[in-house]
Order: structure tokens, then C-alpha cells, then sequence
């Protein structure tokens, strides 16, 4: 672990001009950094201030495990600046993290929730998983109340999905475990909305939810296009015109960083390219998609032509346009990647 913390501080020196506008946001996620120790967390954060310019009212997110947390972590972590966490929680049933093959268990789940609040962090994201074989509409509907009572403003709430070459896919692949349903995981989402909107949350992208001024502000630039850099093995950059990954082995990782070099790949992105990404992330958001920014991104008044070929979908109700922004209804949301690759542009 130390090896990889002097490869990450390497490359923040490395990428220091990635970046021009003020850091408004850190978030250390990917992995388990809820692991790192607070020396280790403590170099990160050390080098992420001397080589960037970062904002006095910084978004500090760090990911975590329910059975990662205790007392004297927290206190370091809030020692250290941060002041907002996103918990793995995915479910407060055990017959469910069992089947998901999570550490933690429902008391656990619950008691992480309570001992972030004890420590003073307030603004606090849970992710939770819908539409699997084990989790039937009443449980969904159990699992969302014990969510809204735990007071966190922020949820994160995402369908089962089955990966290819996993051991879950294995599994349903011979028949051991029953396959995902399609319909199972839209009744799911149907009953996400309207409890969700009843207890006072903004659906502000299609799998996030939050309570007034509690929005994920680092999510919610990776939506509007703001440029970020990714920092680590997987991660990714973009600065508008590119977008660039590490490798994703830790051993070359490490490797290339002590001998001064990223190992990384970029790609130059076209203005269709461009284009196209900013339709797919802004109809995922409650802004949709902007006239000026098309345009802007586009280079031509393209967002006239989009509208004209939006109209389908207007008629049926599942998009609206208002005040030159056009964006995807409730009912939408259900089809909401199927509508963005039908608008999107060809090269």
C-alpha cells in the first residue's frame, strides 16, 4: 500500500497543469480507500494542496465500507477534511448482502450510518441496489424506509446488473441463481420515484437523489462536462478535447510512476464525439440538454435539428422542452440511454 500512495503522490506532481480552474471537489473512490490509513490518506491530500489550487469550500468525499468504519476512524477522517461520505451500504436486508457476497451485514449497515452522524459528518451519500432475485417489491419498499429514516440526504440507487465473467454470472449462467428481470427491476425503480418525491428528494439524475442543496457536486460535474482528473490505476481524465486512463495493473502502475512516467492512454476526442457524450450525460441529469451548450459544443446550431428529431418521443410523453432546455420526463427515465443513442449525431 505504501508503494502505491508514493506512486499516486508521483503522479499528482506529474499532472499539476492537467488542471486550470480552482479543485472543487476530491473524491477518493474506486477500490476501498476507506482502508488507507490517515498518514497515508494524509500524504494524498498533502500533495493534492501543494500542486493544485483547491477552493476553500472543497467537497471531500471519501468512499467506505460499513465494516471499515469505527469511531477513531471517522475522527481521523474528519481530522483530515473530510466532510462528505458515499457508504456501500446496497441493502439493510442480510438475505440480500449474503446473495451479493457484501462483508457487512444489515446491523452493520445501519450502526455505520448512525456512527458518521455521531462523528459530525451530516452530508451523506448510501448506495442501494433494486431488481435483484432476492429482493421482492415489499422488501424494496422496507429497504427505502429504513433509508429515508436514517436522515441521509443523498441516494444513490442502481439496478442489478450482471457483469460478464463474474462469478455471478457464472452462477446464473448454470442455473444456480436466478437470471436479472426486466420488469422485476422497473417496478423497482417506479416505487424508488414516487417514495423518494414523497419524503422530499430531487431525482436530479436518473440513479441519484437528494435532498435540497445535498447534490453529489463532484457527480454533478462529471454530468455538465467540467473537466477532472482521474489519479491511480483505471483512472480516467477529460479536459474537453481528450479523454486519458492509467493502466490498470498495479505492478506497472507503480513501476512506471518511480521511474517519473504515466502510464496512460489518451484519445482525442471528435466534436461528434464531444457532442454526442455531452446528449448522453445531460439527458441523465434534471437540466437535460442546454441550447447554448449544444451549440456551443457542437460548433453549429445543432439543437433545432435535435428537438425536430425529439419529437417522437414528445409525443409520446417521455420528453419535454421548455425554456430552450430539452429533457427527458419520469416516465422517460425508464428508456433514457435507448433515447439518447436514437439522438445521437453521425460523424
Amino acid at each position: 500500500m505504501d508503494q502505491m500512495i508514493d506512486a499516486i503522490v508521483v503522479e499528482i506532481a506529474l499532472q499539476k497543469d492537467y488542471l486550470s480552474a480552482p479543485i472543487e471537489t476530491i473524491y477518493f473512490g474506486g477500490g476501498t480507500p476507506s482502508l488507507l490509513n490517515p498518514t497515508q490518506l494524509e500524504r494524498i491530500l498533502t500533495a493534492i494542496h501543494h500542486h493544485f489550487n483547491c477552493a476553500p469550500t472543497i467537497e471531500l468525499t471519501l468512499e467506505a465500507n460499513p465494516d471499515d468504519m469505527n469511531a477513531a476512524q471517522l475522527a481521523d477522517w474528519v481530522k483530515l477534511g473530510v466532510n462528505r461520505l458515499s457508504i456501500g451500504i446496497q441493502s439493510f436486508r442480510d438475505e440480500d448482502l449474503a446473495w451479493m457476497g457484501r462483508a457487512h451485514n444489515a446491523a452493520q449497515a445501519v450502526a455505520s450510518i448512525h456512527l458518521a452522524q455521531k462523528a459530525g459528518i451530516d452530508n451523506i451519500s448510501i448506495d442501494l441496489i433494486y431488481g435483484g432475485p432476492t429482493l421482492s417489491d415489499a422488501d424494496w419498499i422496507n429497504n427505502l424506509t429504513t433509508a429515508i429514516s436514517t436522515r441521509v440526504p443523498h441516494l444513490s440507487c442502481y439496478a442489478l446488473t450482471v457483469e460478464p465473467k463474474t462469478a455471478l454470472a457464472h452462477k446464473i449462467k448454470q442455473q444456480q441463481l436466478p437470471d436479472v428481470d426486466a420488469s422485476h427491476q422497473a417496478t423497482h425503480f417506479s416505487i424508488l420515484q414516487e417514495m423518494t418525491a414523497a419524503a422530499g428528494f430531487e431525482q436530479y439524475e436518473i440513479s441519484n437523489f437528494a435532498l435540497p442543496n445535498k447534490r453529489s457536486r463532484h457527480n454533478a460535474n462529471y454530468w455538465s462536462g467540467v473537466h477532472y482528473l482521474g489519479i491511480g490505476p483505471s483512472a480516467h481524465s477529460f479536459n474537453g478535447q481528450s479523454r486519458q486512463w492509467n493502466i490498470s495493473n498495479n505492478a506497472l502502475y507503480i513501476q512506471a510512476l518511480l521511474n517519473g512516467s504515466i502510464p496512460s492512454e489518451i484519445e482525442i476526442l471528435t466534436r461528434t464525439q464531444q457532442v454526442n457524450e455531452y446528449i448522453m450525460t445531460a439527458l441523465r441529469t434534471i437540466e437535460g440538454i442546454d441550447a447554448n451548450r449544444l451549440n456551443e459544443i457542437a460548433g453549429t446550431p445543432l439543437f433545432n435539428q435535435l428537438v425536430v428529431d425529439a419529437e417522437p418521443y414528445m409525443q409520446q410523453g417521455l420528453m419535454t422542452l421548455a425554456a430552450n432546455q430539452l429533457r427527458i420526463t419520469a416516465n422517460g427515465k425508464f428508456m433514457a440511454d435507448g433515447i439518447a443513442a436514437d439522438l445521437f449525431r453521425d460523424e
